[in-house]
């Protein structure tokens, strides 16, 4: 019986590798509702513990986080349709990367990750929406995974990556990490607690960099 019970476990989350039943109640909430200044944050822990650290923010401007902590790009793209596209957002703001060069899901591939990057643009695009990509933050290291001794060079092409297609498809761009990078491309140790997620003081600069985009697009609907 115990057997039984661990492979059932574990077929129910191969079945739902991607978790998509994270935000199922909440999305058919919003799918009720019409609300054409919706802003989707499409990510991982980063956006997770943003929204959960301040939600009055997330309010404040239509922000609807949809982040979920471990994530790589790959499983944001096979989610994508339920948690952004079928919300009818107008805008989604992509932040993704950390966990594929962390190797939460086997080795990295930055060709694979930019894939999966252009591929949620594309179906975004495609349904009307207004995307805006967002760089990987600083990290020097990972704390769950201490074998991947060459994060800061990774984010660095990684980001690159992400500029130069922001730059030739004429996408927004956010950056965060050079605001928020110091020595040997750690995140600045006044804004994390861990090296990789920021603390309160980390999501407030990320919101300066934010605010300030959406306002530059005129996309901040929080006077409107």
């Amino acid at each position: 019986m115990l057997l039984m019970n661990l492979f059932g476990a574990h077929g129910a989350m191969a079945a739902d590798w991607a978790n998509k039943s994270r935000y199922r109640a909440a999305n058919e909430r919003l799918s009720s509702m019409v609300d054409t200044t919706r802003i989707v944050m499409m990510g991982n822990s980063i956006t997770e513990y943003w929204e959960e650290l301040h939600p009055r923010f997330f309010m404040a401007h239509h922000l609807v986080g949809r982040g979920i902590s471990g994530q790589v790009s790959s499983q944001m793209l096979a989610r994508f349709r339920q948690d952004v596209i079928n919300l009818n957002p107008r805008v989604v703001v992509i932040n993704c990367g950390t966990n594929d060069i962390a190797e939460n899901n086997g080795p990295y591939d930055e060709d694979i990750t930019m894939d999966n990057i252009m591929s949620m643009t594309e179906l975004a695009q495609a349904h009307g929406i207004q995307v805006i990509l967002s760089s990987v933050l600083p990290a020097d290291g990972f704390i769950w995974n201490a074998g991947v001794k060459d994060a800061p060079s990774k984010i660095t092409s990684l980001n690159k990556r992400i500029i130069d297609y922001c730059s030739t498809k004429r996408l927004p761009y956010i950056d965060y990490y050079s605001v928020m990078v110091t020595t040997g491309g750690a995140l600045n140790a006044s804004w994390t607690d861990d090296g990789v997620h920021p603390n309160i003081a980390g999501y407030h600069i990320m919101e300066k960099q934010i605010l300030d985009k959406l306002d530059e697009l005129d996309l901040n609907f929080y006077n409107k």
